[in-house]
């Protein structure tokens, strides 16, 4: 990244030009990719997040915490003075183990909490583990994700279909609601969708779909949790420049030209979406609840 890069995100600068554009190479990595590989790297807020003590105390659970958005999300946590608890895939370690050296540079604890989501009963084990090891929990971000890319439903075959939905939507459902025995009144769940629940691409009809329903899932489950003193929010990025990007999540074709269709001209870094899951985690959105946070880089979106 270049020094505007490393301005950390409280400084008054010009968006379009904060993060450089980007013309990724094509360039393959198997799922689920490691951001160690991607070029260009990412800035997930290593150098560039400043936090300011919102979320000091607080017990998180981050699904997806190894890379990408969920490590952004991680390290802007940590920063603000949380303890944190990362779910990844066992393939991921690498990822997450440099994100655990993050949060600890920064003076918190994070728990590293391998395995998969599309498994049941992982589900349940990780929320028990995550609240025993971080002495208690009040703060859930379910941001794990699969996006593979198909271009004509004829070859989109059943077990991707199901895959992705386990993963996107049914691991949030049983990850929210083993959550719910460990979280008091004043927690906070939020749900990562996308731009795609609103304006789905061709070749993404599993992922979209499963989008929109973490949308309807939020606004739902915000209502039931709401007289408990709980709240349910969700956020719904762009293009962001992840390992999901190169792992089949997009047309190899269509990887220079990522993000540039967006009003601001660029793609996002996953350090520009970590202030929405602060602020929708943090007591300062006490109001807030049931709400899509959209972090697109300008496309309209209801």
């Amino acid at each position: 990244m270049t020094d505007d890069a490393q301005t950390d995100q409280l400084t008054f600068q010009n968006p379009v030009t904060r993060f450089p554009e980007i013309t990724p190479p094509k360039q393959h990595q198997p799922e689920p990719g490691l951001d160690q590989e991607l070029v260009p790297k990412t800035d997930r807020g290593q150098r560039s997040y400043r936090g300011t003590g919102r979320l000091e105390g607080r017990k998180a659970l981050i699904t997806g915490a190894d890379s990408g958005i969920g490590a952004a999300v991680a390290i802007a946590f940590a920063r603000e003075g949380a303890d944190v608890a990362l779910s990844y895939l066992p393939a991921e370690e690498a990822d997450a183990q440099e994100i655990k050296r993050c949060i600890e540079e920064s003076g918190r604890r994070a728990v590293l909490l391998p395995g998969d989501l599309a498994d049941p009963e992982f589900c349940e084990r990780l929320v028990d583990r995550a609240a025993e090891a971080l002495g208690g929990l009040d703060a859930l971000v379910n941001n794990a994700g699969r996006q593979i890319a198909v271009a004509d439903i004829a070859d989109l075959r059943d077990e991707q279909w199901t895959a992705t939905f386990e993963t996107n939507i049914h691991a949030i459902y049983r990850v929210s609601k083993a959550a719910l025995k460990h979280l008091p009144a004043g927690s906070t769940i939020v749900n990562s969708t996308s731009i795609q629940a609103y304006k789905p691409s061709e070749t993404l009809l599993d992922y979209a779909s499963t989008k929109a329903a973490i949308n309807n899932f939020t606004k739902g489950l915000g209502q039931q949790l709401a007289p408990k003193g709980i709240r349910v929010n969700a956020v719904a990025p762009g293009p962001i420049w992840t390992p999901l990007q190169v792992s089949d999540g997009q047309p190899k074709d269509a990887l220079p030209e990522f993000g540039k269709n967006t009003p601001i001209g660029r793609a996002g870094q996953p350090t520009e979406l970590a202030p929405a899951y602060v602020f929708l985690t943090s007591p300062e959105s006490s109001y807030v609840i049931g709400e899509t946070l959209n972090v697109n880089g300008g496309t309209p979106s209801p």
